[in-house]
Formats: structure tokens, sequence, C-alpha cells
């Protein structure tokens, strides 16, 4: 008897063994992290989206990313008449995964269109403030710089 006993022992340690082990991994992976961008002022531009790239490297890649742009900062955006660094940069950020959002008032309000902008972009048809709301309900933190 003293053998089944040491046998269930054995068994049940290797298990809490185990099943610490797996507790372990997970709490070493580090959870994706969601992250909103608000940009709103043209003197920003190059500021934000050095931030943005910081941010992915940074984060070695485990991060999404969402840039909301109204107000005068969107005109910055149109594709005719951008600086190719600018438009470079941008290309870049969006093959990374960066999610840019157009607020739809400011569109209206300045008459731009989505086929006006560089690539990527979506409509925020509700707005930007609404946009980013709805973000931040999803768990995205809020960053304006």
């Amino acid at each position: 008897m003293r053998r089944r006993d040491m046998f269930r022992a054995v068994l049940a340690g290797t298990g809490t063994f185990l099943g610490l082990r797996a507790v372990q991994a997970a709490a070493t992976e580090t959870p994706r992290l969601k992250v909103a961008y608000h940009l709103s002022d043209v003197d920003k531009v190059n500021f934000v989206l050095g931030n943005i790239k910081n941010h992915y490297e940074g984060t070695g890649g485990n991060v999404d990313i969402a840039l909301v742009v109204h107000g005068p900062a969107l005109a910055s955006f149109k594709s005719k008449g951008i600086s190719a660094a600018v438009s470079g940069r941008f290309a870049g950020l969006v093959q990374q995964g960066l999610e840019p959002q157009a607020c739809g008032n400011t569109m209206r309000g300045m008459d731009i269109s989505l086929a006006d902008l560089l690539d990527g972009f979506h409509a925020a048809d509700k707005g930007g403030v609404v946009k980013l709301a709805e973000l931040q309900s999803q768990g995205y933190a809020y960053l304006r710089p």
C-alpha cells in the first residue's frame, strides 16, 4: 500500500509541477498592447509619426496602433503636394499595421475624400473624437503627444 501512495504522490507532484510551468510560461508572455494616437495639430505630424515608429520598434511590433487624425492636421496627409519623407514614413507605418482614421466631420468640412488622402486611411464617419472614445472603450490606451 505504501507503493501506491508513493506513486500517487509522484503523479500529483508531477501534475503540479507541469501546471506551474504552464502558469509561468503564460506569465512571461507580454500581452499585445493597443494604443490610439490622437493628432489634430499640423506642427506635430512628424513628431507623432516618429513616436509611432518608436512605439513599433520599442515593442518589437507587439502593438496595435490606431492614428485618429482630425482638424488642420488632416490636410497634411493629402496625397497631392505631400513631402516624400512624410509619405514614405507613413506608408512604412501602414505596412507595420498602423490603422489611420480620418475624421468624417473634418473631411466634410475641408471637402476632402478618402481618395484625396494617402493610401491606408479609413473614414471615422461619426467623427474623430467619437472614434477615439470607441477605441478607448475597446481597451486602447489614449495618447496625444
